[in-house]
């Protein structure tokens, strides 16, 4: 995205691109967000997870200016975004799931005018062929195939080549190669110095794509920091090889720090589930030696962020 004509002269915006104090939305007698806060840096990607009803949609509509809050403070770009809405519209970019097109309107018409929009614009022609999306420009709206909207939609979201931009489940109903362009625009994004705030229920895709993971449960930051750390300070590691079927796990047991766990799930299988550091393999290989033991297939099985997500909130995270 480089090559592309010069963005406007003011430059990237120098502070926290969101920053969310004490933030209150009720619906009724429902709270859907509960006191939450929450800062994204500038230039950064943040995968805003949560479980259905968790708070995570209206947290994103209240930052995109389509909700006002009941209480705290929401600025976005240092800009309030209701009371700033004017200002703060031609600075972002919002990707949403479904709507906001008018399902008669060709692809290309939608996206040029789009462009038309914005000052300075991104070639349309060459992010039509960044995204696959010419074989199709022609094709109404409401004839294209799912992936072929949520792709458009993308297209729609970054051409005005936005200081922040939203996106909500960008590769959902993407074949794998569409996924993967998808995931490529958004590292070219952030290497750009554009901020992405981005929803998903692909917990590999925030891993692969986000600076910053923030976890919202009952309408509240359960969770915030990069992959690596979350997955570090989440449940425990686990320790994995192969011996002989029947070995007396109590003895191993025994030998191991509290709070460690030993179990053989399937015959001559080992797992070792505890805080897995070099003294507890010592520990585990020393004891293999000493009752004649050779195991194989040794393997320290790292959290993945849906395992931590599991253990914060309980919940799977659906689509």
């Amino acid at each position: 995205m480089s090559s592309e004509p010069a963005p406007p002269p003011s430059g990237p915006f120098s502070g926290p691109a969101v920053r969310i104090s004490g933030l209150v939305k009720r619906y009724g007698d429902k709270t859907a967000v509960d006191g939450l806060d929450l800062e994204i840096p500038a230039g950064t990607v943040t995968a805003v997870l949560g479980p259905n009803g968790a708070g995570k949609t209206t947290t994103v509509e209240t930052c995109e200016g389509y909700r006002r809050p009941d209480g705290g403070t929401v600025r976005v770009l240092g800009l309030d975004p209701v009371a700033d809405a004017a200002r703060l519209r031609p600075r972002i970019g919002v990707m949403l799931q479904s709507g906001g097109i008018y399902s008669g309107a060709r692809a290309d018409e939608m996206l040029r005018h789009m462009a038309k929009l914005h000052a300075h614009p991104l070639d349309v022609d060459a992010l039509i062929e960044r995204l696959g999306l010419g074989s199709c420009g022609r094709t109404a709206y409401r004839r294209l195939s799912g992936g072929q909207q949520q792709r458009l939609a993308l297209a729609m979201a970054v051409v005005g080549r936005p200081e922040l931009v939203f996106l909500d489940e960008p590769t959902a109903g993407l074949d794998p190669q569409a996924r993967r362009s998808t995931w490529d625009l958004v590292r070219e994004l952030r290497a750009d110095g554009v901020t992405t705030v981005l929803t998903t229920h692909f917990m590999d895709e925030a891993e692969e794509l986000a600076d910053e993971v923030a976890v919202i449960d009952a309408g509240r930051i359960v969770a915030h920091g990069s992959p690596e750390a979350l997955c570090r300070g989440g449940a425990e590691n686990t320790l994995r090889f192969t011996g002989r079927p029947g070995l007396d796990i109590g003895s191993l047991l025994k030998a191991l720090p509290d709070g460690t766990e030993v179990a053989e799930p399937s015959a001559g299988t080992y797992r070792v589930t505890g805080a897995v550091d070099p003294q507890l393999l010592a520990t585990v290989t020393s004891w293999c030696a000493q009752h004649g033991v050779m195991p194989s297939g040794i393997a320290v099985e790292r959290q993945t962020l849906e395992d931590v997500f599991l253990e914060l909130t309980g919940k799977e995270l659906r689509a």
